[in-house]
C-alpha cells in the first residue's frame, strides 16, 4: 500500500491530499529514511511523522484497504509522541 494511502486510510492524518503534501515536504520517514507519497509499506515498517513542533513515531502493524474508523487506530502502534 502506499504510504499517503496508509496514513489517510489509518487515520493518521485525515485527508489523502495532505498526507501526499506532507510527504512531498520531507516530513515522513520510513525505517529512518525520508519517504515519497509513493513508497510502498509493509507491516514492521518504523514510519515517523513530523508536524511542526510534534514528532509521531509509529510501527505498521496491518496494512488494509478499507478499515471501518472504530479499527483504524489498530493498524499502528505508537512508538513515541514527542511535543
Amino acid at each position: 500500500m502506499r504510504l499517503d494511502k496508509f496514513l489517510k486510510t489509518s487515520r493518521v492524518i485525515k485527508r489523502r491530499t495532505l498526507a501526499k503534501e506532507v510527504c512531498d515536504r520531507g516530513q515522513v520517514e520510513i525505517n529512518g529514511r525520508v519517504a515519497k507519497a509513493g513508497t510502498e509499506i509493509k507491516p514492521g515498517d518504523i514510519l515517523s511523522v513530523h508536524f511542526g513542533n510534534k514528532t509521531l513515531k509509529i510501527e505498521v502493524v496491518s496494512v488494509q484497504e478499507n478499515v471501518p474508523a472504530k479499527l483504524a487506530a489498530g493498524m499502528y502502534r505508537i512508538i513515541e509522541e514527542t511535543t
